[in-house]
């Protein structure tokens, strides 16, 4: 991506991550990414385009404003945290749908396991 700054999202996630005394692992459940992906935007190990919604899941489980690290990444500055009834409703609903998304995947999960056979093995 022409004009990205991956080591300023890289800084500004490390810098937050300590200032929350949060680790990778706690963002990316946060977050519902995986952690390898935490751990290549926290390093700037990998810069490649990444989702919208990657970046704005991060940022808000960072406390930040949706739209932070996409600014960060941009050069530009930061919006200033605002609260969820104030943002705007595409990114409400945007919010809203990958917390479903998230429910959704957890429910499948739980009906896997509920699925498997017991392990007979003990």
């Amino acid at each position: 991506m022409s004009g990205s700054d991956w080591a300023a999202v890289a800084k500004a996630m490390d810098r937050r991550l300590n200032e929350l005394g949060m680790r990778q692992r706690d963002l990316a459940e946060r977050a519902h990414v995986s952690q390898a992906i935490v751990r290549e935007l926290q390093h700037n190990t990998a810069q490649r385009r990444r989702s919208a919604r990657t970046l704005e899941a991060i940022s808000v489980a960072l406390g930040w404003h949706p739209r932070h690290l996409h600014a960060v990444l941009s050069g530009e500055d930061p919006p200033d945290h605002a609260s969820p009834a104030s943002l705007p409703v595409v990114e409400r609903l945007a919010a809203i749908e990958s917390h479903l998304r998230s429910i959704e995947q957890r429910l499948i999960d739980v009906q896997s396991r509920l699925d498997a056979p017991p392990d007979r093995s003990e």
